[in-house]
């Protein structure tokens, strides 16, 4: 129970701060797009690494990620705990970029966090906000020249193995913007890694990149990918 509160309390205390700092760029009145989205990504990540040594989390990276910007990164969902160990990731790199979430993210409680990091918020339930959100991807993209997509095709936590059927949203934003697509899988359930973290012997997750896949059929692209390293069929 003690253990529980006092990773809660380290994480609410420490995102409390991160917002404050993510305000800063958020509300800067004369930076640049690019520049911004840069500031943003860089404090992310910092959040992300700090969270990740508290919890005593190690990522082991199979896979490599593109030198290249402008693609989309689809990954698969089940914790919260995956956007922190794919910013890890991202760190490594140096990479720029934007998550896609739901707008409900945004309302709750913890929603400052999402806003002012530079997330983008969709409405799936609201056809003007929909096609707001399209036109904000471009825009974004045409005025950040390093910026990359992550998005989590699912659309929501999957508490089971394997992935839920893709929404529609990610094929749509690579085919609309020409991004390539490159599928991530966490080749573990965070959830629980997360309910048993801090861990006293640190803990490995492995995540898996794999090469661009066909945007036509994101979807069976990805299930290919994601057989070849659990070595089921998930249909």
């Amino acid at each position: 129970m003690l253990k529980t509160l006092n990773k809660f309390t380290y994480m609410i205390r420490l995102g409390s701060r991160y917002i404050k700092i993510y305000k800063k760029t958020y509300f800067h009145p004369f930076i640049s797009y690019k520049a911004a989205y840069t500031q943003l990504s860089h404090d992310r990540q910092t959040y992300s690494n700090k969270v990740l040594k508290y919890l005593n989390i190690e990522v082991k990276l199979i896979g490599e990620v593109p030198k290249k910007d402008k693609v989309l990164y689809a990954i698969n969902h089940r914790s919260l705990l995956d956007i922190i160990v794919m910013e890890h990731i991202f760190s490594r790199y140096s990479k720029n970029g934007v998550w896609i979430a739901k707008q409900e993210l945004f309302d709750a409680f913890y929603g400052d966090f999402f806003k002012y990091s530079g997330c983008i918020s969709v409405d799936i339930e609201n056809r003007k906000g929909l096609l707001s959100f399209f036109k904000q991807i471009k825009h974004t993209l045409s005025r950040v020249s390093n910026l990359n997509i992550y998005i989590f095709p699912e659309g929501e936590r999957n508490k089971e193995d394997g992935v839920k059927p893709f929404q529609s949203g990610a094929q749509k934003i690579a085919q609309a913007n020409k991004l390539d697509v490159v599928p991530v899988f966490i080749n573990d359930k965070l959830e629980e890694v997360f309910k048993n973290a801090p861990f006293k012997q640190t803990k490995i997750v492995e995540v898996h990149v794999g090469e661009v896949i066909d945007t036509k059929n994101l979807e069976e692209e990805y299930r290919n990918f994601m057989n070849t390293i659990t070595g089921t069929d998930n249909e």
